[in-house]
């Protein structure tokens, strides 16, 4: 019988920096060739206004692989009720028999395996000094990225925007001592980037809230929010100043805004994109200097999500959790 895991027992089943070195395992197999998986299909949900994706993948590994399907749903109407804004479910399966294992509420594992791929980038790309963070949102995405970013380098200073001050300020006050630094409101953008050396953007924006005049040497950016060819958190002269890196080439020239709105400018080219994350893990060139200004745009892949469902499974046995159901 499949197990069913809650988001009450895959929060007990995964700890960050397990999920950071199960994501570097994933996309060094998906850069290598290792994954099946198409580009996502979104269908559009009129009247709600909603967004549903299935997301398959199967993964080959010399742990016997993976194989599962995530089954995503984005309504930005739920915020502000009792529903989230995002609802996903993962169905793992026996990738020898296609037998369904376990039944897994994906909300969470969204949360973090998006985390864990960002600190990823951080670890690979950021300067080996980087103390100071920026993050661009204060919502579930913004306080995720902050713990899983604390794990692999040691901040000193942290300032976070959001287009309501108020909600900056509850973000500093509430997570002030999770990370052993101070965390600080911004009232703009530019005043939140000034002086880091990482500036991750977690938001809702579908016109650039970050420019080029911004950017400062040295920096890596995290672009996270947006998985829409319309939408984009970095305007285009901000994406020309960057060595681009990607999760995956192929999504990226269907969803990533950022750089599809910066190459409909003319202010980059289809080659823009220097490697995937699961590249530079693999041992591509990341970072050359200490000056360049890196950026790793993320869209969020399948195998992040069947990756991380076999972490929590796994775990969830070796601890007795979950409830097994008849189908």
């Amino acid at each position: 019988m499949p197990l069913v895991l809650t988001e009450a027992d895959v929060a007990r089943t995964l700890e960050m920096p397990a999920l950071i070195g199960a994501m570097r395992g994933a996309l060094r197999s998906f850069s290598a060739g290792d994954v099946v998986q198409p580009v996502r299909a979104t269908l559009r949900i009129e009247p709600a206004g909603g967004y549903y994706a299935p997301m398959p993948a199967h993964l080959r590994d010399e742990r016997g692989g993976a194989l599962g399907v995530k089954s995503v749903a984005f309504f930005p109407g739920n915020a502000g009720g009792t529903l989230p804004t995002h609802l996903a479910t993962v169905l793992l399966l026996d990738p020898a028999s296609g037998a369904l294992l376990a039944i897994l509420d994906g909300r969470l594992i969204t949360e973090m395996r998006t985390a864990a791929v960002t600190a990823l980038s951080v670890d690979l790309l950021a300067r080996p000094e980087a103390r100071r963070l920026a993050i661009l949102g204060s919502g579930v995405q913004a306080r995720s990225h902050l713990r899983a970013i604390a794990l692999v380098r040691p901040l000193a200073a942290v300032r976070v925007w959001s287009r309501t001050g108020s909600h900056a300020a509850r973000f500093a006050r509430e997570m002030a001592g999770a990370v052993g630094c101070p965390i600080e409101p911004a009232a703009t953008v530019r005043e939140a980037m000034r002086g880091a050396d990482v500036v991750v953007a977690v938001t809702a924006a579908r016109e650039p809230i970050v420019e080029a005049a911004w950017l400062e040497a040295g920096m890596h950016l995290c672009a996270v929010g947006s998985s829409a060819a319309d939408m984009r958190e970095l305007d285009g002269g901000a994406v020309a100043r960057c060595r681009v890196f990607v999760d995956s080439r192929a999504a990226a020239r269907v969803e990533a805004g950022d750089l599809l709105l910066a190459e409909a400018e003319g202010v980059v080219g289809p080659d823009h994109v220097v490697a995937e994350l699961g590249e530079v893990a693999g041992g591509a060139p990341g970072r050359r200097s200490v000056d360049e200004i890196t950026l790793f745009k993320s869209l969020g892949l399948a195998v992040e999500d069947v990756a991380s469902a076999r972490l929590a499974f796994e775990r969830a046995v070796a601890l007795g959790l979950g409830t097994e159901v008849p189908l």
